[in-house]
């Protein structure tokens, strides 16, 4: 084969590779062929399941610790209705070191008042509507074990670590009931937490509603009327949002656990230090689902009293 012959049929292959190419241009993509390119967001970490099989459908430091703010209140639920032979009608009388810790840590509150007896339900509903913080650690006294609030208090935090070493939760680590302290997670292992949570009826009816209202012995005796409104604004704004919990604090940022289903398909994701966690939160639900809503996402005015969290 002559030189000259070698030389124009490169030239012929190049030709045809030309206009193939023009034919068929080049897409850039990031994630495999047919699969949608994954969403920008804003939080520092991310992550989003599906509800079912747990398969990562995004992630963006999934795997790193990051501060978790109330978002601990998950894991707070989930020890107390793990339970043997749970009373959730069990009535617990409000102590004033409850509303003290409120006021110690500035921490956000189901407004509890002293000597009222509300029951294990409420205390659940309280401390994940509102986020209180009273209520948590009303859970965390009832719970735990020891001779003082203090020791009682210690004993359900090392509950909660328990928990979390049983559900091979390796990088979560709680210092506190509630996440007001040095509580730390991954976006991966917060949501692998609350697929187990919500399997549980009890948690799942609580965090999808929107808002409680109940009543309960007052100490005066008299019956106090307590309304209790979600923090997670995303409930209602977003189709098919089943829950989960927010959470603020300065060090952590505005978080959000969050879950939703579809067509009998569930997906939970969290976002954690997000500037706008709702936005990022219906960008990765749009990943998942398959749809295009975050762009219409209308949230309404969060209560006054529950904006820090």
């Amino acid at each position: 084969m002559t030189t000259r012959f070698l030389t124009a049929r490169k030239i012929t292959i190049i030709a045809v590779s030309g206009a193939l190419i023009a034919a068929f241009p080049l897409v850039a993509r990031s994630g495999t062929a047919g699969e949608p390119a994954p969403p920008t967001v804003g939080a520092e970490g991310a992550t989003l399941v599906d509800g079912e099989s747990g398969k990562s459908l995004y992630g963006k430091r999934a795997d790193t610790p990051l501060p978790m703010a109330s978002t601990a209140k998950i894991m707070a639920a989930y020890t107390v209705l793990d339970q043997r032979n749970l009373d959730l009608e069990r009535e617990v009388t409000v102590r004033e070191q409850y509303r003290d810790y409120v006021a110690a840590h500035h921490a956000s509150t189901a407004d509890l008042q002293t000597g009222d007896k509300v029951t294990v339900r409420q205390l659940l509903y309280a401390s994940l509507l509102p986020s209180g913080a009273d209520a948590a650690k009303a859970l965390a006294d009832t719970f735990g074990t020891g001779d003082s609030v203090a020791e009682r208090t210690r004993s359900f935090v090392g509950k909660m670590n328990a928990k979390a070493r049983q559900l091979h939760l390796s990088s979560t680590r709680f210092h506190t009931f509630d996440g007001t302290g040095d509580d730390t997670s991954t976006p991966a292992e917060l949501v692998e937490l609350t697929r187990h949570a919500l399997q549980n009826q009890v948690f799942r009816k609580v965090v999808e509603t929107k808002k409680y209202k109940g009543e309960a012995p007052a100490a005066n005796g008299r019956t106090r009327y307590y309304t209790w409104t979600n923090t997670n604004l995303l409930l209602g704004a977003y189709d098919g949002v089943i829950g989960v919990k927010t959470g603020t604090t300065q060090k952590a940022g505005a978080c959000l656990v969050f879950a939703a289903s579809r067509g009998g398909r569930t997906l939970v994701g969290s976002v954690l230090d997000s500037e706008d966690r709702y936005t990022d939160a219906a960008k990765l639900l749009d990943h998942g689902f398959g749809s295009d809503d975050a762009k219409d996402l209308k949230l309404p005015e969060p209560p006054p009293d529950t904006q820090r969290d």
